[in-house]
């Protein structure tokens, strides 16, 4: 977008003018056109250059405050010089000049062939780096006559020609990923190599859309991803991020969006800031930051837009935040030695590029002097800056005054360029001349720091990639011969091919003066770099310390080594939402990101074990969840024990009612010839007390832990001494009925077929079918104990399974089918003239018989675990204590409190 609307401004006409010349001098094309024309805008004066046989282009962003733009559509637009001279490019620019001059002195790389160099400051603005790319491939001549005829050659031997007026075959720039595009390509057609120091844009990998271009630092996979597995390996789940708003930051944001994608990781905001508009942009950034949950800030942003945020924070006394840094200012001097920014960004943890050394370089930074390099503009500029006078004073306005005589200027032509020459003409006056006794020896500054060269070290390599290429290219076994016999073999340092050099540089193999070697894989060279830690110093600052390496994809780090943010050993906590302990599980909230949730406790009979889990799992049938829901522990056997207070009433109440039936016993045994005890036969009352005593008694059996045997007794218990009960009962029924029946006239002979033979015949019989019945269900397939591991519990019953419901219903169905007989009859008999007409105690007793077991049938169904003992027992000893009550309590009465009635006549009254 910068460079579409950069194009926008120059008018059509002289950019295609400036494009021709340059694809003419660099394939060597014909050109006639009849017209002369200038440049609007040349270059800016201030530059480095060193002549040799083949030139070395720079492009450096050696000035940190670029004006802005003047656009009144009234006149041409021009930019006004920029200012702020920045050191760290500063070093780099003297790292390209140091690696050139090694190689000069190399007998074995590039031998007989001076290398030279011209270097330029871009000033962080896309249309000067375009511009001062073209000029240096093409040619920085401010006027050309296209009327000649200009091949090639004639371009490359020029007589007299300085390194401003070669063409370079090779360009080292891109301090941005955006300049490293724009550049690739626009030169990418003339086949021109671009190796960038700092252009980190994964999407420069492409060689389909980048094939010239090549770079000593890694590609932003690598950081980006490295710094995703920092902040899964410290369970950082919250996370803020503000990026610079151009490719570096946003493909770089998008990498390490990609790489926490399901992994827990979620960004609370994204800032994007734009260098033109950093203030208000760091303002705003600096609020989010404020304002936001998130204890841990990403940033992928330039140094200086980083420290205007940093300053912001400080402001608003922005403390306690861990930031990650980028390789782009992890390793800034001015921030760390900055006091008021080490009080917010203490404990940064950053990626930074590899740091290395270069034997004699700090030796020659040392040595610099502008009175040794009076041409070198930018060193005069330093030098003014770190020590207050103004180096060659004399010289300096000389040159003044005979540029503001030349009849030839063109860019300070612009009034605003002329006034910021003015006001640095003032500033320089109001300065003092330098003795000539300053000197950077034994001088502590960043500028000679070469402990840890980082961005320098790529610059370094860069120089040599490029002079080993141009040292492959130019290798010739007959170079000594006549031109005509190796001109179609071997290249000469005035007639370079761009493309040929570009073929050369993509298969050589570097090797530096300490040894290390490398070769470009595409566009990029293995990616390798530092992990680094900012800590307090006793003097408030802050230094760097070395923590960890980055090997590709691999992260080495010591954590041990780490001093955080908050001044402690301990991981700072970034977080949504707290990471749900074990026994609990996630549960998203809606409309919120996927880091934000609500822990809820898992279900009984489910567990999570871990912390964070998503799901809570479900315990096998033979275990259940213990009390923290984090552990699947076996089931307790549970059953209906004679120790609970359940067991203790129910075995009470049958103990009970045995003993009131027994009491019941004694009494018809002491009154046995009583009319009231005689009456409708004793033997069936005594054997029908038996009956109830049995199944008193048989209830006792359903208590304590089942086993084999008590499993088929219990049921063979119950099913029998009921059958024999409601026997004894249905015999009576008859009994009354035949003797009412035999006293009609013709019928006396109905009572000999119940006399009491026939009587315990009966009960006998109705007995015996039950006795079978349960023989062979027994016999065939008996209950059995085992655990119902169908109800949900910590506990599982252990009960008397009915392996074939079969049998138990035809148990309980022959006693309801004796039961609703009896009931039946009793209820037929209950009118007939008796003043004791025992049918009506049977019919009420039966009436409850019958109430208790419909009711008892979906009260077993619908009750759990051992409780379906218990409504078993419940529904005996009802229907027993019933029985007992309705038929043997009235005749109780009348035998102990109503003696008087205890007579033939009176039971024979009607």
């Amino acid at each position: 977008m910068s460079f579409l609307w950069f194009l926008s401004r120059w008018p059509s006409t002289a950019l295609f003018l400036l494009l021709l010349s340059v694809v003419g001098r660099q394939t060597g094309l014909e050109v006639v056109q009849a017209t002369v024309c200038s440049r609007w805008d040349a270059t800016k004066d201030k530059s480095l250059s060193q002549d040799g046989d083949v030139i070395i282009g720079g492009l450096f962003n050696l000035h940190y405050k670029p004006s802005a733009l003047e656009q009144g559509y009234t006149k041409l637009p021009s930019y006004e010089p920029c200012t702020g001279l920045d050191i760290e490019p500063l070093k780099y620019t003297n790292a390209l000049a140091f690696a050139v001059e090694e190689i000069n002195r190399n007998s074995t790389l590039l031998p007989g062939v001076k290398l030279g160099y011209r270097i330029l400051d871009s000033c962080s603005r896309y249309p000067w780096a375009l511009q001062g790319a073209l000029s240096m491939v093409g040619g920085d001549t401010h006027s050309c006559n296209l009327t000649a005829y200009m091949p090639q050659s004639a371009a490359y031997d020029q007589p007299g020609e300085t390194a401003g007026d070669q063409l370079v075959p090779l360009l080292i720039c891109a301090a941005s990923s955006t300049t490293g595009i724009m550049l690739s390509r626009i030169l990418g057609p003339l086949s021109v190599p671009v190796i960038s120091y700092l252009a980190s844009c994964p999407c420069l990998s492409d060689r389909t859309k980048f094939p010239n271009f090549f770079r000593t630092i890694p590609s932003d996979i690598y950081q980006a991803r490295a710094m995703a597995q920092l902040a899964i390996r410290f369970k950082w789940t919250w996370m803020g991020a503000v990026i610079e708003n151009n490719d570096y930051g946003q493909l770089a944001i998008q990498i390490f969006q990609e790489e926490i994608e399901g992994k827990g990781v979620c960004l609370e905001f994204i800032e994007a800031v734009n260098r033109d508009s950093i203030l208000n942009d760091a303002r705003r950034a600096a609020l989010k930051i404020k304002d936001s949950t998130a204890t841990v800030i990403l940033i992928f942003c330039w140094y200086r837009d980083v420290e205007k945020l940093f300053l912001e924070l400080a402001k608003r006394n922005v403390k306690n935040r861990q930031f990650l840094a980028s390789e782009a200012w992890s390793t800034s001097e001015d921030l760390l030695q900055d006091l008021a920014i080490s009080k917010v960004a203490s404990g940064v943890l950053g990626v930074a590029i590899r740091s290395s050394t270069i034997p004699g370089f700090e030796k020659y930074l040392r040595s610099l002097h502008p009175s040794h390099r009076p041409d070198d503009e930018f060193l005069r500029e330093f030098w003014q800056k770190e020590f207050g006078c103004t180096p060659g004073a004399e010289q300096s306005q000389e040159t003044q005054s005979s540029y503001f005589s030349s009849p030839h200027r063109t860019w300070s032509d612009h009034p605003s360029n002329v006034s910021s020459l003015n006001e640095e003409a003032l500033l320089k006056a109001s300065l003092p001349a330098c003795s000539g006794t300053e000197s950077l020896e034994g001088v502590q500054h960043p500028f000679t720091d070469t402990s840890q060269l980082r961005v320098a070290y790529n610059v370094y390599l860069a120089v040599y990639a490029a002079a080993h290429a141009l040292h492959s290219l130019l290798s010739c076994p007959n170079r000594d011969s006549p031109p005509g016999n190796n001109s179609s073999t071997c290249s000469s340092p005035k007639h370079i091919k761009p493309r040929e050099l570009l073929q050369h540089l993509n298969r050589v193999n570097v090797t530096t003066p300490q040894g290390e070697m490398f070769h470009f894989q595409g566009a990029d060279i293995p990616a390798k770099y530092d992990l680094v830690n900012w800590q307090n110093t006793r003097e408030g600052s802050l230094k760097l310390v070395l923590i960890g390496r980055v090997d590709g994809f691999d992260l080495h780090l010591n954590e041990s080594a780490i001093q955080w943010s908050t001044g402690s050993n301990q991981v700072p906590v970034s977080v949504c939402s707290e990471s749900c302990p074990p026994g609990t599980r996630k549960a998203n909230r809606k409309r919120e990101p996927l880091c934000c949730f609500d822990c809820i406790p898992c279900a009984e009979g489910e567990i999570s074990n871990k912390t964070g889990s998503l799901h809570c799992k479900r315990c096998p049938s033979e275990f259940w969840s213990n009390s923290e829901q984090t552990a699947c522990v076996p089931r307790q056997l549970d059953f209906l024990a004679f120790n609970e207070t359940l067991g203790i009433t129910l075995t009470t109440a049958a103990v009970s009612g045995a003993a009131v039936t027994t009491a019941v016993f004694v009494v018809f045994i002491c009154y046995r010839k009583t009319p009231m005890v005689r009456a409708n036969n004793s033997e069936l009352s005594f054997l029908l007390l038996l009956s109830l005593k049995l199944c008193f008694l048989c209830s006792l059996v359903f208590i304590g832990r089942p086993s084999v045997w008590s499993c088929r007794f219990q049921q063979a218990a119950f099913g029998i001494s009921f059958v024999l009960c409601v026997s004894c009962l249905l015999v009576k029924t008859l009994v009354v009925l035949a003797v009412f029946r035999s006293a009609r006239p013709g019928a006396e002979t109905l009572m000999k077929w119940f006399g009491p033979g026939q009587q315990r015949g009966s009960v006998c019989l109705f007995t015996s079918v039950q006795v079978i019945i349960c023989a062979i269900w027994l016999s065939l397939s008996p209950p059995v104990p085992q655990p119902d591991l169908g109800f949900q519990g910590s506990k599982v019953t252990l009960e008397c399974s009915m392996a074939s419901v079969v049998g138990f219903s035809l148990v309980l169905g022959y006693i309801g089918l004796l039961a609703c007989t009896c009931l039946l009859l009793a209820f037929l008999a209950r009118k007939l003239p008796d003043n004791f007409n025992e049918a009506k105690l049977i019919t009420f007793s039966m009436l409850i018989f019958c109430a208790v077991w419909v009711t008892f049938v979906p009260a077993y169904v619908s009750s759990p675990g051992k409780y379906v003992v218990a409504v078993e027992i419940f529904a005996i000893l009802a229907s027993s204590y019933g029985l007992l009550i309705c038929i043997f309590a009235p005749k109780c009465f009348i035998i102990l409190l109503r003696p008087e009635k205890n007579t033939k006549k009176h039971l024979m009254a009607r």
